[in-house]
């Protein structure tokens, strides 16, 4: 048994009293809001480039027109640019990355541990068992069926919400200030639907992992949506492109 493995196994045994047999189920949650939370400063990094890209991203656009036919000073202008306003165009994307380790660890677990945390249930349901293998045992109503039905419904829910926030922010944007990249627009459509690949994934998975993805996706869902409405967090942005 892994380290993490009998990590989780232990906040399950201090959650025993109070959750029974879904202790390590609400263990392998409360995991992965404690590892979220400590991973907040980086998602809050992240929205402030995404801001300070979003502000600098006309002054890109009129560059590109201004450079097209000139890739060299192009570049040389966009690099003057993002050093002036001490602001860089991955600053988005690399606290992102630090976070994909962390984050394979726990599904590696979650997926992979082996009789010692995955024989455990959440409702019954074995948390290393299968949606295809509730289907064999009593079928989609079964009682392991109706585990895995309320787990999808939670993702989602999650899913849509973020599909509809996606598609509200797309047209609330200002037109965008230079042409499109071909094949733009198709992409845009096609970002939203992504966030349902999870609920797709969760048929797949085991339990244990499928809770590990429901858990951090609405998370990832609620974060993004306060980060953008948090005056604090656009101050800061205004701030890093003045």
């Amino acid at each position: 048994m892994s380290v993490f493995a009998h990590f989780v196994l232990s906040v399950a045994s201090l959650l025993g009293p109070l959750l029974g047999a879904s202790a390590t189920a609400a263990a392998i949650v409360a995991i992965t809001v404690a590892v979220r939370l400590a991973l907040h400063p980086l998602a809050r990094a992240a929205a402030r480039g995404e801001k300070a890209r979003a502000a600098l991203a006309p002054r890109v656009a009129e560059l590109n027109r201004k450079h097209k036919k000139n890739p060299e000073r192009l570049r040389k202008a966009l690099a003057d640019l993002y050093a002036k306003e001490g602001a860089s165009p991955f600053a988005g994307f690399v606290p992102m990355l630090v976070q994909l380790p962390v984050f394979f660890l726990m599904y590696r677990v979650f997926s992979s541990s082996g009789g010692d945390l995955l024989d455990h249930t959440l409702l019954g349901a074995p948390l290393g068992g299968r949606w295809s293998d509730a289907l064999a045992d009593g079928g989609v109503a079964g009682p392991h069926g109706a585990v895995f039905l309320g787990l999808f419904a939670v993702i989602a829910a999650v899913a849509s919400w973020t599909y509809l926030r996606a598609r509200k922010a797309a047209a609330t944007a200002p037109p965008a200030a230079a042409p499109a990249a071909p094949g733009a627009a198709t992409m845009a459509k096609i970002l939203p639907l992504l966030s349902f690949g999870t609920l797709l994934t969760a048929a797949f998975v085991p339990l244990a992992a499928g809770l590990y993805l429901a858990t951090t996706t609405a998370w990832s869902a609620a974060e993004r949506a306060w980060l953008q409405r948090a005056p604090h967090v656009a101050l800061n942005a205004a701030k890093s492109t003045s």
